[in-house]
């Protein structure tokens, strides 16, 4: 940086763009993760899982579709699922279109406890951005999905080149 001009070469508002990103995300997610701690001793990553078995209603998902969904490795989806399930929140059932696959959804209980969580959950997150107004959200939520589209060509050029 130019500091006498107040210039900014672009590669180093995109990391100062990175990294108060990360930031953002990190204090985001540590208010969230204690206080599911606090309140309902669970894990962020379980919330997680129940939060997409939510989202999928009746029909569950595949071990396969909730690693994809989570974005981290069947492995550790599956140690995830054995515990839930062994706490009765979850429930596996061999998939109709494929008897090699197991469908994972929300038990009755796991329902219920998950959805007594959700209000708690969203005022953590309205607090997280209470300072900033709609008109300031939806610019937001534009630059973000324009930052996605240009993170994801660049993913996707980095494999074609491979």
């Amino acid at each position: 940086m130019d500091r006498e001009r107040g210039h900014e070469d672009s590669g180093h508002l995109q990391l100062r763009a990175w990294l108060r990103l990360l930031t953002c995300a990190n204090l985001i997610e540590a208010r969230v993760r204690n206080g599911l701690r606090e309140t309902w001793n669970i894990t962020l990553p379980r919330f997680d899982v129940l939060s997409q078995l939510h989202r999928a209603g009746e029909d569950g998902l595949t071990m396969g579709e909730l690693s994809r969904a989570m974005m981290v490795s069947a492995g550790n989806v599956t140690g995830l699922i054995d515990a839930l399930a062994g706490e009765g929140l979850v429930k596996r059932a061999t998939s109709a279109a494929d008897r090699r696959q197991s469908r994972v959804r929300l038990s009755p209980t796991g329902r219920k406890e998950f959805e007594a969580m959700l209000p708690e959950h969203e005022r953590w997150i309205d607090e997280a951005f209470a300072s900033l107004d709609p008109a300031d959200l939806k610019r937001l939520l534009d630059l973000l999905a324009k930052l996605k589209r240009s993170a994801g060509a660049a993913r996707n050029a980095k494999k074609a080149a491979a």
